[in-house]
């Protein structure tokens, strides 16, 4: 949700954001509203007030023995007035409500201008390209032939995009998720492991709507939905909060499974565990006062492209177009792991700052001394590790002549082995 003294004093800039992030968004109708419903709070509150004179009016004549007849003839008339004001109020709030929680955030001013992915920057580039001299195989026949992936059983249960993982690939899906654990808890972050599943109010404080109703499964009547990543839970677990300034940034680092229904990504990653329904993952979140999240931001980033160098996988970090990025952030970085076995570089990690835009739809503030008014915090979220695509990148880059995988130094000590 966006400030809205920036959409009554600012509109060509909103104007202008809509347009470079190519989204079809009705603001003029959004402005309409926004200017109908203070011409109703001021009537409204006008005929509150007349209505509360009538009601001295009437007790003072009816006090002094006086006809009250027409002044109850009156109060009548506004009574109804003021129920139609407050019914046609309560729509426009509704409608304008409906609005204010579908605009997409602003966009930061170094963001690239550009309508999807070919607009993307490349930043920087880590790690070289491992060469081999033997025919390598994608993590498909890599995992089948040494009996650790089992799509078809899989498909058979459950359907398309979902997988079994067997032995060795167990084992160092949960070495990932130790060490991942390990490293961010001596980066000073708290852990979380949050609720799987949480309620509308909250998810829709997390994302806009009509992003999350055909990505997110939603639990058969209950008013809960699995969340698609651990940002949604750790978002909302301060709402209606006051947080203590002095004692922000507030750095979590999340683990969860993820559940996800990928209706938009028809024909793509059909086989595999790069793109599934069910996936597990390490989270950061940041709450952060609004003059440090840039600074947060670059952490953010730097600290994750750290972790990528520990497992020695090759990497780029790109800065995300304002056509590709995801609504609710100003900007984005991804970083693109190398995968041998398809030849080229995929998204392993988005890392975002929402600056307030989450904060206001949850009602999170925060203020350094109790007798000071209140601010909104800044949000922002990146993936440390998706385990199961960072899992892809580790078969296909480390593996051997003689078909096996080879597993990252910095994962030995979880795994007990050097080879799966």
């Amino acid at each position: 949700m966006l400030d809205p003294k920036i959409i009554r004093d600012e509109p060509e800039m909103i104007r202008k954001m809509l347009k470079n992030r190519a989204v079809d968004f009705n603001f003029d109708e959004m402005l309409e509203l926004d200017k109908k419903r203070r011409d109703l709070i001021q009537e409204t509150d006008e005929l509150r007030k007349k209505r509360n004179q009538m009601s001295i009016a009437i007790g003072q004549a009816k006090k002094s023995n006086e006809d009250a007849s027409s002044l109850l003839t009156d109060m009548e008339k506004i009574s109804k007035d003021l129920d139609e004001l407050e019914q046609l109020q309560k729509t426009v709030e509704s409608d304008y409500a409906n609005l204010a929680f579908s605009i997409p955030n602003v966009i930061h001013e170094s963001v690239p201008i550009g309508n999807d992915e070919s607009a993307n920057v490349e930043l920087r580039r880590w790690g070289e390209i491992p060469k081999f001299d033997f025919k390598i195989s994608d993590h498909i026949d890599l995992g089948q032939n040494l009996n650790i992936i089992d799509l078809e059983r899989a498909a058979k249960n459950a359907g398309a995009r979902f997988y079994y993982l067997k032995g060795g690939l167990v084992k160092l899906s949960q070495a990932l998720i130790s060490f991942a654990l390990d490293f961010m808890a001596e980066k000073k972050y708290n852990l979380i492991q949050p609720p799987y599943m949480i309620n509308r109010k909250s998810m829709e404080g997390a994302v806009i709507a009509d992003d999350f109703e055909d990505v997110i499964y939603k639990v058969q009547d209950e008013d809960l939905f699995l969340i698609g990543t651990s940002e949604h839970a750790i978002a909302s677990m301060h709402t209606d909060e006051i947080l203590d300034g002095n004692k922000l940034p507030f750095r979590y680092a999340s683990f969860s499974p993820c559940f996800r229904k990928e209706a938009g990504a028809h024909g793509k990653d059909q086989k595999g565990i790069f793109r599934v329904h069910q996936f597990d993952k390490i989270e950061q979140f940041i709450f952060a006062k609004p003059e440090d999240s840039w600074n947060e931001h670059e952490k953010m980033i730097s600290l994750t492209e750290e972790f990528y160098q520990k497992l020695e996988i090759p990497f780029k970090v790109m800065l995300l177009s304002s056509g590709d990025m995801g609504k609710v952030s100003s900007k984005t970085f991804d970083i693109e792991a190398w995968m041998a076995g398809q030849n080229a570089y995929r998204e392993i990690v988005s890392c975002s700052n929402c600056l307030d835009f989450q904060s206001r739809r949850l009602k999170i503030r925060f203020r350094d001394k109790s007798n000071e008014d209140t601010e909104y915090v800044h949000t922002l979220n990146s993936t440390l590790v998706a385990v199961e695509r960072t899992i892809v990148s580790i078969m296909e880059n480390f593996q051997t002549s003689d078909g096996h995988i080879r597993v990252p130094e910095v994962l030995q000590k979880y795994f007990g082995e050097k080879i799966i």
